[in-house]
């Protein structure tokens, strides 16, 4: 089995090569496991633990081989050695051996470790707590209710891992992951992040295992109470397909809906997102609720809720969803959201796509206008009567646009005479 894995980890394209590492250098973690699982990414991110200063070897290795070092954990000595696309993150073995380290991981299918002997060398695996059989059985179990609370996200990474490997929780892992699911509150903000994008993303019972974060209230720290709301359930890769989206659409688009159902715009900065993500799940969760408070996604036989919003309404929600439509659209019956992912895939459709049929700066050349407010009013009304047909598209009569700016601007005028 460590011949198997050694082979399947390919260390001839390491650009660090084995026998770099000092004599008790040993490969832990998610790289072993994955091995033995026949699931390693092209490039997996390599754990090591070494017998001194991990620090101080990194940035040796380092200088040697072209990369960089970036210090994790000064007190621990842990660093991260990234070279030519490759991260190696390296520490400082905790205890007189292997074993006692290894003792201290969050998950037995974690405490997995394969030594890097010389090449002419047998191997072997160290597994002294139990994580083969784990790995054979398809169960997640924590070494320990401690080493859980030693960093509190382990609790959520171990929801993560279940959704990731398909596996079942162990019985009392999955009780101590619940009476201590308060303590992921004094978790940074980014550390939990990274962990619900990486669950989100599951495809297959990625909505299952985040509903499952919020009922046992990993996430009320963060905005997020329990229970979680019903339309979770429906955002799986069955669904992306009767929609009609993509392979490639429903990579993205599943993940990003998960997260905007779960978590709003607040939430998101609370956890220390980007702008831009908490714009996203922002926009999406409003024009969601737009549609369910008028009762419209509800509404039996139904084929287009988006027909029932008024104009200045469709046209708001066109500009702010043009890019995140088909994560907008998971939440649609089914045949309202495929007619309106055919026509966001028309770059040329004026509605799903809307856009002015002249700039601002030609209007104000054509039509004297300064620039203000009324020249921003301006530009929507002549948007809006584009997306809605009564104007044709970008490229078409520039005339045609001006008779309907200086009718608009006349009658604006008379009301306000």
């Amino acid at each position: 089995m460590a011949r198997r894995l050694w082979r399947r980890l390919e260390p001839e394209r390491w650009p660090v090569p084995p026998d770099a590492f000092p004599a008790g250098t040993a490969l832990v973690g998610g790289a072993v496991r994955d091995g033995l699982l026949d699931r390693l990414a092209e490039q997996p991110d390599l754990d090591l633990v070494v017998g001194g200063d991990a620090i101080a070897l990194t940035r040796c290795l380092a200088g040697r081989h072209r990369g960089s070092c970036v210090v994790l954990d000064r007190e621990r000595s842990i660093a991260r050695l990234v070279v030519q696309g490759w991260t190696i993150d390296l520490a400082r073995r905790v205890g007189d051996d292997l074993a006692t380290d290894l003792a201290r991981r969050d998950y037995s299918i974690n405490a997995i470790a394969l030594p890097l002997a010389g090449a002419d060398q047998p191997r072997e695996l160290i597994d002294p707590q139990g994580g083969l059989a784990d790995l054979a059985a398809g169960h997640l179990r924590a070494i320990g209710e401690a080493n859980l609370l030693d960093d509190p996200l382990r609790l959520l990474r171990g929801l993560r891992l279940a959704a990731e490997l398909g596996f079942e929780l162990e019985s009392g892992t999955a009780v101590w992951i619940r009476h201590h699911s308060a303590r992921c509150g004094s978790v940074a903000g980014e550390r939990v992040l990274a962990e619900l994008e990486r669950l989100a993303a599951v495809a297959r019972g990625g909505e299952r295992w985040l509903a499952r974060a919020v009922d046992e209230s990993l996430l009320a720290p963060w905005g997020a109470p329990a229970p979680a709301p019903p339309a979770l359930a429906g955002l799986t890769p069955e669904a992306a397909e009767l929609r009609g989206l993509s392979p490639q659409e429903a990579e993205w688009a599943l993940p990003l809906a998960r997260l905007a159902t779960v978590l709003d715009g607040p939430a998101l900065a609370v956890l220390r997102a980007s702008r831009r993500l908490q714009q996203r799940a922002a926009q999406l969760r409003r024009h969601w609720e737009l549609l369910e408070t008028g009762g419209a996604t509800g509404a039996g036989g139904e084929t287009d809720p988006l027909a029932r919003l008024a104009e200045p309404e469709r046209l708001t929600l066109q500009r702010q969803l043009e890019a995140d439509l088909p994560a907008w659209l998971l939440r649609l019956p089914i045949a309202a959201a495929r007619c309106a992912l055919q026509r966001w895939r028309d770059p040329s459709d004026p509605l799903f796509h809307p856009r002015t049929p002249l700039d601002g700066r030609a209007l104000q050349e054509a039509l004297g206008l300064g620039a203000g407010p009324e020249l921003g009013r301006l530009i929507d009304h002549l948007t809006q009567e584009r997306a809605f047909g009564r104007l044709r598209a970008a490229g078409g009569s520039d005339a045609q646009t001006l008779t309907c700016a200086q009718r608009w601007l006349a009658e604006r005028e008379g009301r306000h005479g």
